[in-house]
């Protein structure tokens, strides 16, 4: 067994017993997307709250697994970002180990919210996360943010357009606005009490 080996099994035991703390009664959602895709803003508008979860135009702010718990019966987590950001290499594969080993062996997951600007559409990076997660069988929403960042009819239709080339419908969100906030709420009950 390689040094890298043992510390990835030593990064992993070190994250068990890190979120073992954290009650594992209620189901988890977690958002996931690339970095400064909206993440933390949609938890903000989803909890009506203004700064609950750190938002910042910074990509790459969220590096740890932030659990925020919503009125007793779910459990929000807040991922680090994938993708550009302004940090070391070796920090962004921690992140991707975290993520992973969270995502693989957290039994209170109970849906992945899978987290896209609308104004950029489906990137790679997104393709492959979304069939890693339904390769793994993990219940998935597809939320398309910053909607109000759409300047015309025309940047609308395209980026419908581009949403819809990915796997499945992406529901649309304006955490500025609020557009789409109650749906997504919907959505989120139906998931989770399909999956438990």
């Amino acid at each position: 067994m390689g040094f890298f080996s043992r510390v990835g099994n030593l990064w992993k035991g070190f994250l068990s017993l890190w979120i073992a703390d954290i009650e594992k009664d209620h189901p988890e959602i977690a958002f996931l997307g690339r970095s400064n895709v909206g993440k933390s803003s949609l938890i903000n508008a989803l909890l009506g709250q203004k700064a609950l979860a750190f938002a910042s135009s910074t990509p790459g702010c969220t590096q740890a697994i932030n659990f925020y718990r919503v009125d007793g019966a779910y459990n929000f987590v807040d991922l680090p970002g994938y993708g550009y950001a302004r940090v070391p290499i070796d920090r962004k594969l921690e992140w991707k180990k975290l993520i992973e080993s969270y995502l693989l062996d957290r039994g209170a997951l109970a849906l992945s919210v899978l987290v896209l600007d609308a104004r950029r559409g489906w990137m790679a990076p997104d393709l492959e996360l979304k069939e890693w997660l339904e390769a793994h069988g993990k219940a998935t929403l597809v939320v398309a943010t910053k909607m109000d960042k759409l300047k015309n009819q025309s940047e609308m239709q395209r980026s419908l357009a581009s949403l819809r080339k990915g796997v499945g419908e992406a529901m649309l969100c304006s955490a500025a606005t609020g557009r789409g906030v109650r749906e997504i709420w919907q959505a989120i009950t139906t998931k989770t009490q399909r999956s438990q």
